[in-house]
């Protein structure tokens, strides 16, 4: 193969992994030093595949990539590729749905044990000199209470024994619904959230599901529950979470990640005792993102030889006259 990548940004420090992917079909690399929407349509001018990790792919990128014949996202979700614009011209999105479960589901775990265990507040008086043993903030028994868990996908599933673990009950909404193993199914949104003492998201962000959790979802809330997002920062209203915490309405929330991201440095959700933020890592160990990153590449080669890759996100483009890659039809 006589190919060139257009990699905006990628998931490790280095991007080794991909290279020795890539040095196996003789394929060159394009490591763009910034994500700007400008450089990256420059550079995309004269590539045949792209691989994004946290870059916006808009349409101004894909229109400016003649040769591209597909966009290769290092994840999940593909909130940041103009996926729509790229089945018009013929591109394939490719995604990797599952490389990371274990990781972000103990990752979902650790928010709830930290939220439940008041672990900020206690290790930053403790870091700072205190010892006291005030009993204030109280933590949270989590025995007997009710974990609900919105979307139960790979990670969803992962996550219903590591909280039954804890003596939880789980409830589970389930998009297609049926019965989910380990858990209570339930039917509707609001029924979850009502009764859950713990919500926990798993969903991908669309039209359908942006601000998912609003004001009057959380206002569906116990005054004590948590809120837990490892998902997409766009499937909760930040402004809605903000005002719920601040006001004492939520008792608490753990967010890998926000809407936007990153919040700005002075939002009020980074100052707040009752939520816990960490940088949209829980995907990230020493495993997974190698194998995130293998893949990844291994698809961008797939689609490059004519061979159909293992996630394909729009594949009815795989019908479509402007398909770039007809072997794939």
């Amino acid at each position: 193969m006589n190919y060139r990548v257009l990699i905006t940004d990628h998931p490790a420090a280095t991007v080794d992994v991909e290279r020795a992917v890539f040095d196996t079909a003789g394929v060159e690399m394009v490591v763009a030093e910034s994500t700007d929407p400008a450089t990256l349509a420059a550079l995309a001018a004269d590539v045949d595949a792209i691989a994004t990790c946290f870059a916006k792919v808009p349409a101004a990128v894909l229109d400016n990539a003649p040769r591209c014949r597909t966009v290769a996202r290092f994840g999940v979700g593909v909130d940041n590729i103009d996926v729509a614009r790229a089945g018009e011209l013929g591109i394939v999105v490719t995604n990797v749905p599952v490389y990371c479960v274990d990781e972000v589901a103990d990752h979902t775990l650790m928010l709830l044990l930290a939220l439940a265990r008041r672990l900020v507040s206690f290790a930053a008086d403790t870091a700072a000199g205190s010892w006291n043993r005030g009993f204030a903030p109280v933590p949270i028994r989590l025995r007997g209470k009710t974990f609900g868990i919105i979307g139960v996908g790979a990670i969803g599933s992962a996550l219903i024994p590591r909280v039954a673990a804890l003596g939880m009950d789980v409830l589970a909404l389930r998009r297609r619904g049926g019965e989910v193993e380990g858990a209570t199914a339930v039917s509707s949104l609001d029924e979850l959230l009502t009764a859950a003492d713990v919500v926990s998201l798993h969903l991908p962000l669309n039209a359908a599901t942006r601000h998912l959790i609003g004001a009057r979802e959380l206002g569906l809330m116990k005054p004590t529950a948590l809120l837990l997002n490892t998902s997409r920062g766009g499937l909760v209203d930040t402004a809605a979470l903000t005002a719920a915490l601040s006001e004492g309405r939520l008792a608490g929330a753990g967010l890998d990640v926000t809407e936007p991201e990153p919040l700005p440095a002075d939002h009020a959700l980074r100052r707040m005792d009752n939520a816990v933020l960490t940088p949209h890592y829980a995907f990230s160990s020493d495993g997974s993102t190698a194998d995130l990153s293998r893949a990844a590449a291994q698809h961008v080669l797939d689609v490059l030889a004519g061979r159909r890759p293992d996630s394909i996100v729009n594949p009815e483009v795989l019908t479509s006259p402007a398909l770039r890659t007809p072997e794939l039809a």
